[in-house]
């Protein structure tokens, strides 16, 4: 029977989907609060035929080479920064994702921490239960206007990555009667195209715009994209959002930033080092932390589930992936030989 290894329990669309198909399920770490052991994922991986990864699992050529078995990755994450995609091309193993399905729900986070930093909800519910609260006061927790307020300024929404989820963050912002600006290098054609946003150089987004939020792919490129010189650019009631990659931003500059007052605020769902967070972060009051929270509805992890174990039962039978992120790999012979090496 062939055998599929989860890094840790995923919903149970996706081990329900398995199951109906026949498939042993080994799960690599069934507490899915703790962290998966490096030792047995390497003793995992050599006695299942597909692995099913979270983002928190750094699949690297050793893992990769570890499983001499292995027909495929179905990674469940649409990205797929922690798998060495290259090294398992070169090995001939499909590597899959699940891209697509957390558009929506990742958006309404990023403008959750968008209300949540500018309007200080998270500050005052705490003031709420604390029993603190005995009169109202008109300097009690004096926030900013995210639509046009009281003065009636048309506030400017800064996004930076302009792919699905970046247009949806965009297409929420009409609500609120919002300038966008939005920088992508990759997406030049579509923003000029779009009635969504402008294009703006980088430099120009920051200086201009009361909210940036990041939407951006971690590259070599984009890693901390957002520095101390980009954090200096920014107004000083600006807030940043985060629900992209950790390393985009330098999370010690951030802090410094925040501490400092160069800018207002920031709302954060991902880290640079994640699940540590740079020294400061937490004893600072203009943000807000969240950890890692972007897909988790019921909905949203349920299809995740489900499409990373259609991607596995794929890699199993051999046939291109539904969402594979090395589709090359099907025609190399590095793929034939081991279909050959471990037969049908």
């Amino acid at each position: 029977m062939a055998c599929v290894m989860v890094t840790r329990r995923i919903p149970e669309p996706g081990l329900d989907t398995l199951a109906e198909a026949g498939v042993r399920v080994t799960i690599c770490q069934p507490d899915g609060e703790l962290e998966v052991r490096r030792e047995d994922l390497l003793t995992g991986v050599r006695a299942c035929d597909v692995l099913i990864p979270l983002l928190t699992e750094r699949i690297d050529r050793v893992v990769l080479e570890a499983g001499e078995r292995l027909r495929g990755v179905a990674n469940m994450a649409v990205g797929f920064d922690n798998i060495d995609v290259a090294a398992a091309t070169e090995l001939g193993i499909p590597v899959s994702n699940t891209p697509g399905v957390l558009t929506e729900t990742t958006a309404d986070l990023a403008w959750a921490l968008i209300l949540s930093t500018t309007r200080q909800i998270p500050r005052a519910h705490a003031y709420m239960v604390s029993g603190r609260y005995r009169i109202w006061g008109p300097n009690l927790f004096l926030g900013v206007d995210v639509g046009r307020g009281g003065n009636g300024r048309r506030k400017v929404l800064g996004i930076v990555g302009f792919g699905r989820i970046g247009r949806a963050v965009a297409r929420r912002a009409t609500g609120f009667d919002m300038e966008v600006l939005a920088h992508d290098p990759f997406a030049r054609d579509e923003i000029d195209a779009s009635t969504l946003a402008v294009w703006a150089e980088l430099d120009d987004l920051l200086e201009r715009s009361d909210v940036v939020t990041l939407h951006t792919t971690l590259t070599e490129q984009t890693r901390h994209l957002v520095g101390e010189r980009e954090l200096r650019l920014m107004k000083p009631d600006a807030v940043l959002i985060n629900v992209a990659r950790g390393p985009v931003v330098d999370e010690a500059a951030l802090v410094r930033a925040l501490r400092e007052r160069w800018i207002g605020g920031a709302g954060l769902d991902v880290y640079e080092d994640e699940p540590r967070m740079a020294a400061g972060l937490t004893e600072l009051d203009n943000v807000v932390l969240l950890p890692h929270i972007g897909s988790a509805s019921r909905d949203t992890r349920g299809r995740m589930a489900s499409m990373a174990a259609e991607n596995a039962l794929a890699h199993l039978r051999g046939e291109p992936a539904p969402n594979a992120v090395n589709p090359e790999v099907y025609g190399t012979e590095a793929y034939r030989s081991r279909w050959r090496r471990l037969g049908s």
